[in-house]
């Protein structure tokens, strides 16, 4: 299969209907009172609280703001997350589980009250959202959660039948959700930035970060001395944490559809695999419905143009659908416990602060981290601080995932690393838009050819803790099956925790 074969657009909804920014560029060196690494949803939102509290910020992103993990999200703002608050009460006790409805109910009104104050036309709307038993033996499990969830003190119910096309086994329904354009929203706050007298600078990628008194972040550019960092790349680009250990990182699929019928009225989800999502959109010609799912672990989802095809599939079984008018896939990562990790970067941070592992719910989680590093930044907290501090440590809650998931990455990397000792050939045979990793040597190869034909070689072996990358055939990468890292066919970083390009023809 090829990614010619599918249908749609090849593009986010969110960045297809909005304008590129055109902030400027670090032109040299420059202090402020806080620097902020990242401009997606976590680092615009602690930029512009931090900027509003009379801080001057400088918000520093490598290529363009809200074009990278956030803007291509299906951009449900819910607290409702699959079924996670039986198993955080279970697993965690109530003091966490209340920490983390209460931050991600107080993130749906931040964001409600920002539309509000600033009259943003980006499409924001109460909705329910639902997560629907996928058979009748998950239906226990949707009741156990909707009980726990109104125990924590959120609007939740149990309903015996959403409305939803097709058989479903009952569902947990929370109130007064809601769903936005997601780059329209953010656009309009990244504008606010430089309105309360900081600083947004586009094309100006960090390249290292000292935390002394004061910090200083290292560009290509100039150096930014700041009193406090603020690191908010989606997977730190410094990891004193140790994440790439304590999280996992997963793809999910985007098909935003015309139906022939209006597609439902709320935010639908399925928390069983293969999962799946729907949620509508309004147009100037119509509503879309946009559908996601087929979430797999980065690296070993085998083709990825095949989980568009199933995608598919799984829409033509619910709806009519008549085109498909775009689609994307998103990566996000899952932290071993199901809490994100919000605070000090690492254990002997003193002045950087971070935030990773949202699990796939990054518009609330992702606006309740960037309000706390806002306030941590100042000085101050948030009640939920507790919640996502990130050297909290519960064997009860994460050692037998954290075990899990380091024995899966070293099984990859041998897997991957034997066969490329066995595999020996030239890519002779590749039609364009195909790669492979091979042999020449004693040297492991990725090896792709374009659509003009011509064969493009790096090292197959991720900088960052070498394992073998796989060919992506869908977004045309190089992703790592380990820790997640993604990279161009021409060895350029797309995704971390990889800081370094590969090396092109294994030099």
């Amino acid at each position: 299969m090829h990614e010619r074969e599918l249908p749609g657009r090849h593009e986010s909804l969110w960045t297809s209907t909005t304008p590129r920014t055109d902030f400027p560029p670090l032109d040299g060196d420059r202090r402020v009172d806080t620097a902020v690494v990242g401009g997606g949803i976590v680092g615009v939102t602690a930029a512009l609280e931090c900027a509003e509290a009379g801080r001057e910020v400088a918000l520093l992103e490598a290529d363009r703001v809200v074009e990278g993990v956030t803007g291509k999200t299906t951009a449900k703002v819910t607290a409702l997350h699959g079924l996670v608050y039986d198993d955080l009460l279970r697993t965690h006790g109530r003091e966490r589980a209340r920490g983390y409805a209460d931050a991600n109910a107080a993130a749906i009104e931040a964001i409600a009250d920002r539309v509000d104050e600033r009259d943003i036309d980006c499409d924001f709307r109460r909705v329910p959202a639902y997560t629907y038993a996928a058979d009748e033996d998950q239906r226990g499990a949707v009741e156990r959660e909707a009980a726990a969830a109104e125990r924590l003190g959120l609007p939740a119910s149990y309903v015996p039948d959403p409305a939803f096309p097709g058989a479903t086994h009952g569902a947990v329904k929370f109130a007064e959700q809601a769903q936005f354009h997601p780059r329209k929203y953010l656009l309009d706050l990244a504008e606010a930035i430089p309105e309360a007298g900081s600083h947004v600078l586009e094309e100006t990628a960090v390249t290292g970060i000292d935390d002394g008194s004061p910090c200083e972040v290292e560009t290509e550019r100039g150096t930014v001395t700041a009193e406090n960092v603020i690191v908010a790349t989606h997977f730190p680009i410094e990891d004193p944490g140790f994440y790439f250990a304590r999280q996992y990182p997963k793809r999910s699929y985007v098909l935003a559809v015309r139906l022939a019928d209006d597609p439902p009225d709320g935010l639908f989800y399925r928390d069983a695999d293969p999962y799946f999502s729907v949620r509508p959109h309004p147009t100037d010609d119509g509503t879309l419905a946009l559908v996601g799912g087929q979430n797999h672990k980065t690296g070993q989802g085998g083709s990825t143009v095949a989980r568009y095809r199933r995608l598919l599939e799984q829409a033509r079984e619910h709806f009519d659908v008549e085109s498909v008018e775009y689609r994307w896939s998103t990566q996000d990562f899952v932290s071993v416990d199901d809490v994100p990790f919000v605070g000090r970067l690492g254990p002997t941070s003193e002045r950087v602060y971070g935030a990773t592992g949202f699990g796939g719910w990054g518009m609330t989680n992702g606006t309740a981290a960037g309000m706390l590093l806002a306030a941590l930044a100042q000085g101050e907290s948030r009640p939920w601080a507790g919640t996502f501090d990130p050297q909290r440590f519960d064997p009860a809650a994460s050692g037998r995932d954290l075990l899990a998931e380091n024995v899966d990455v070293g099984a990859q990397f041998a897997r991957d690393w034997t066969a490329a000792a066995l595999a020996s050939a030239d890519g002779a045979d590749l039609a364009p838009g195909e790669g492979t990793v091979l042999r020449r040597g004693d040297t492991p190869l990725a090896v792709s050819r374009d659509e003009d034909g011509d064969i493009r070689a790096v090292s197959a072996v991720c900088t960052h803790l070498d394992c073998l990358v796989r060919w992506n055939d869908a977004e045309g990468s190089w992703d790592c099956p380990c820790h997640g890292s993604r990279f161009s066919p021409e060895g350029e970083v797309l995704n971390g925790p990889a800081v370094e390009d590969l090396p092109k023809r294994g030099e």
